[in-house]
């Protein structure tokens, strides 16, 4: 028995569901129930009759699946699966920004913790950050933790005034324009797709800027492109190629991906994922005020109305 087919029988033994995050390693999507970006696959949870649910991403995707899974046992099968932007701010960073910043509304990225999440007014997605900041009747908006998320957010609604925190992502903040430039030009008549955690210069080269998810569906727009080139975590290529064998996709980086490659989302290996459905690892709890101020905040969120 492969260890492929060990993990589903223990899934099944155990009513587990396995949730993978599409920047996680081939094999360890190829293994889970459901893919897809964090807080997608937290609600997918919810609509499962699974007791377990094996998380596959790193450690505030988790928090975020037990926030608003509460009643669920939450695994996280690499304890080292930790999130740089996550970690970028604290509470009491953030209180600090509320001081300084007292008459605005805290919209804080789902790439938190449930104890940043917990002292926000609501939470967006990069899919959502500008319907949530639309939606808003206040035109006073703190913005966290992602700064060129929040940049791209303040030139889609300029109506309203953000002061973006100064959080990044290292990975997609590494990439600069100059390399995007080097692949376009020596990959021919490319559709390029960018993730708005990007630097601004390289989403001025982009001809769309988009979340993971909405990255799946970009092919789909464009039936005669053939080749695509992506700016953002390199997990993503293995979904886009199993959607859509006949068409090209090249990292943004140049390099195969070596520079837009998260070790934090390549630390969980299969043998994690079947060491956590044997052992019970490792189990994510959140305290209670923090699970439900977060929870509050990613329901605010959810009540909005995507922009057409």
């Amino acid at each position: 028995m492969t260890i492929h087919e060990e993990i589903r029988e223990l899934a099944a033994e155990r009513n587990a569901v396995i949730l993978a995050h599409n920047y996680q390693w081939p094999e360890v999507q190829d293994v889970a129930d459901f893919t897809g970006d964090s807080l997608g696959l937290s609600l997918e949870a919810q609509k499962t009759a699974a007791d377990l649910i094996v998380f596959c991403g790193v450690h505030f995707m988790a928090e975020s699946a037990k926030v608003l899974n509460p009643e669920k046992t939450v695994l996280l099968p690499n304890i080292a699966a930790g999130c740089s932007l996550a970690d970028s701010i604290t509470a009491a960073s953030l209180l600090e920004w509320k001081e300084r910043y007292p008459e605005h509304t805290v919209v804080t990225y789902v790439n938190s913790t449930a104890e940043v999440k917990a002292l926000s007014d609501i939470c967006c997605t990069s899919a959502n950050a500008v319907s949530v900041v639309r939606s808003l009747p206040g035109d006073k908006i703190l913005f966290t933790p992602d700064r060129n998320l929040g940049r791209w957010v303040a030139e889609q609604v300029p109506e309203k005034d953000v002061v973006v925190y100064d959080g990044v992502c290292p990975i997609h903040d590494i990439m600069r324009g100059a390399d995007m430039r080097k692949t376009i030009d020596t990959t021919k008549d490319a559709i390029v797709v960018a993730h708005p955690e990007c630097r601004e210069d390289v989403l001025a080269l982009a001809d769309e800027i988009c979340s993971t998810t909405a990255m799946l569906g970009v092919p789909a727009k464009y039936p005669d492109a053939k080749t695509f080139i992506v700016a953002t975590e390199n997990g993503i290529i293995h979904q886009l190629k199993k959607r859509y064998p006949d068409r090209e996709f090249v990292i943004a980086d140049g390099c195969i991906g070596c520079r837009l490659h998260c070790p934090y989302m390549k630390v969980t290996t299969l043998a994690d994922v079947k060491s956590a459905l044997l052992n019970n690892e490792f189990a994510v709890d959140v305290p209670h005020d923090d699970l439900v101020g977060a929870r509050r905040a990613l329901e605010r969120m959810l009540a909005v109305p995507r922009d057409n």
